[in-house]
């Protein structure tokens, strides 16, 4: 019971990396509100789950529903103790010269600029309360070239930035600011974007055990709900500003193929906003 007593906000929680850490965030004692615009996958996973668990409808891009998300976990259930800032998409893709100036600009609203309007509005609630943890879902390819595309992994990049510039700020009132850096993981989106089909989940989990370094282990939810876990509860309560990278050793040049660095991982194809 970890978080037992400790309210928690989860975007993108409704699906993938953000509906397992949900379920992994309830089990450890906390009560969840589930941001997402995936309205009745969102509601039907609320009403599953109980009075431990409120669904609101929540576009990141939106400072207003940003705002009322986090005001929702304080009429709910009377704090806000731990904020999980998940929702994206992969969003623009191609060449530099092919990609439009409006679909660069979407692209960053939803993965930089939510994850801002996710920080900017747990702040106040948290700097009051003397304590809190924010953890924000970076990705490998904001931490490395050649992993992601152009604007998603500049976007990443700001994510890790971001988070390291607001953990600076926000520790001297108690607050903790953390990232995860996930690689590939086998959720609908990633499904959708190598298969077409975000049910063909054993389908991508070959695709992605194929290509992780670690023999015969794809990436899974409940991996980076895991390292949520860890950055949420006190057992990293010495921990802040830090990105922990959970990509089963990519990033540090392990590879799947021999010789090494021979074939890049290819990245995913546009998706809807949703947890990653």
């Amino acid at each position: 019971m970890r978080l037992e007593g400790k309210v928690a906000v989860v975007t993108g929680g409704a699906s993938g990396i953000g509906k397992a850490t949900v379920e992994r965030f309830l089990e450890e004692g906390a009560s969840i509100v589930i941001g997402d615009i995936q309205q009745e996958l969102g509601e039907k996973f609320s009403d599953d789950i109980g009075d431990r668990a409120t669904f609101k409808y929540c576009d990141v891009t939106e400072e207003k529903d940003v705002e009322e998300l986090m005001r929702t976990a304080i009429s709910s259930y009377g704090s806000l103790d731990v904020v999980m800032n998940n929702a994206g998409i992969v969003g623009s893709r191609g060449p530099i010269a092919s990609i439009e100036a409006s679909e660069f600009k979407a692209t960053l609203d939803i993965l930089l600029f939510g994850t801002f309007l996710g920080m900017k509005y747990a702040a106040p609630y948290m700097e009051e309360q003397k304590s809190g943890s924010i953890i924000n879902v970076a990705s490998t390819a904001g931490v490395t070239g050649g992993l992601g595309p152009h604007v998603y992994a500049a976007a990443k990049h700001g994510v890790v930035g971001l988070t390291k510039n607001v953990a600076a700020e926000l520790c001297r009132s108690g607050v903790r600011v953390n990232c995860i850096a996930p690689g590939s993981t086998v959720t609908p989106l990633v499904a959708a974007a190598y298969t077409d089909n975000h049910e063909a989940l054993d389908e991508v989990s070959e695709i992605v055990k194929a290509k992780s370094p670690i023999l015969n282990r794809p990436g899974m939810p409940l991996d980076i709900a895991n390292a949520a876990l860890y950055l949420a509860s006190t057992e990293s309560g010495n921990t802040n500003g830090h990105c922990l990278v959970v990509d089963g050793g990519l990033t540090t040049g392990s590879t799947a193929n021999d010789p090494p660095h021979s074939d890049p991982m290819p990245f995913l194809r546009e998706a809807g906003q949703q947890g990653l």
